[in-house]
């Protein structure tokens, strides 16, 4: 088992059009998307078996997908269908590019680029997706790091105050306790003790300054999902990092929320808010590769650190392929300031 056995966001739905390929990248692997003349997503090796030109260069015609350098045309199946050179007459071509298994699920298309995969994972149910009374906001964005380092900052705490002072968190030296859980290649951390240190994010997230009960998840080899409960509302952050290659990841972001009257109107604020705490993510972790590139990981830890131990344990596992599922479950409380 490796992480090329699991299922790799490539699309949201809506961008998807009928007539429009769009070029991807997971794990180094070169892809072409485009839909079928049934409307179901394909994906194909971005290589014409002709002369290697970029199939996503081309054009999707009546469902099949036409090379633009010499019009050699692909089904869905990464079939021949059609070699223009050879006349009009379809003949029947003993040539297939590669292709690979596609699910559509909750405005999102996966890819998984093993295809002979025995594996019985399935792409990531996200949270509250289309349940009455919440609302989902989707975000894309590049970062310049690799998976691991990616939602290890995701599900990270300590780090809130110093990189999003003001915005989300300040310093405060508030001391919380967690529970951190590694069960079944997922890690959970149940936090206990945080109160109103929000930043700005406040005045929407816990305006009354009610009790708040806070987790954060991670599932292998890729997904965290952060949960806030104030009261009866709920506020959800659920990141999907895609490997485009060892050094990068286009990371796609749910903010999923429960506000009542608050879940329209307030839309662009979230997002904007939402946007500018990525941002800061973003220039921590490009300087962090930088710095690895330069130096190597050689990471010190903290007992707070215990999270990050149980997810680098995980993806031990998978670079090792070994099913990361079989490591025994472990427990762990922490305490640490905010």
């Amino acid at each position: 088992m490796d992480r090329r056995d699991f299922w790799y966001i490539v699309a949201e739905s809506r961008d998807l059009k009928p007539s429009r390929v769009l070029a991807r990248r997971v794990d180094d692997e070169w892809l072409a998307v485009f839909r079928g003349i049934d409307g179901a997503p394909a994906a194909l090796q971005d290589r014409c078996l002709h002369r290697s030109s970029q199939l996503s260069r081309g054009r999707v015609i009546k469902g099949e997908l036409q090379c633009p350098y010499h019009g050699w045309t692909y089904d869905v199946k990464g079939g021949v269908s059609a070699i223009p050179s050879e006349g009009p007459k379809v003949r029947s071509v003993k040539k297939c590019a590669a292709s690979y298994p596609v699910i559509e699920q909750e405005g999102y298309v996966y890819v998984r680029l093993n295809a002979a995969s025995s594996a019985d994972w399935k792409p990531f149910s996200m949270p509250c997706h289309g349940k009455k009374g919440y609302s989902t906001i989707r975000l894309q964005n590049l970062f310049r790091n690799n998976v691991t380092n990616c939602v290890e900052n995701f599900v990270d705490i300590p780090h809130t105050g110093f990189v999003h002072p003001r915005i989300f968190r300040d310093v405060s030296h508030e001391r919380v306790s967690a529970v951190v859980e590694r069960r079944k290649a997922s890690v959970k951390v149940n936090y206990d003790g945080e109160k109103k240190n929000f930043g700005l994010f406040t005045w929407f997230l816990n305006p009354r300054g009610l009790p708040v009960r806070h987790t954060d998840e991670f599932f292998a080899p890729n997904v965290t999902s952060v949960n806030y409960w104030f009261g009866d509302k709920h506020f959800i952050i659920t990141s999907q990092s895609v490997p485009q290659d060892d050094e990068t990841c286009l990371v796609y972001t749910d903010l999923t929320y429960n506000y009542g009257w608050w879940n329209h109107v307030s839309k662009g604020v979230i997002r904007r808010q939402a946007q500018a705490i990525i941002d800061q993510d973003i220039e921590i972790l490009d300087n962090q590769m930088r710095t690895i590139k330069k130096y190597g990981a050689h990471f010190q830890s903290s007992p707070a650190d215990v999270i990050h131990a149980y997810i680098e344990s995980i993806q031990a596992e998978l670079a090792a392929g070994r099913d990361p599922r079989e490591l025994p479950d472990r427990e762990t409380r922490i305490e640490f300031w905010i």
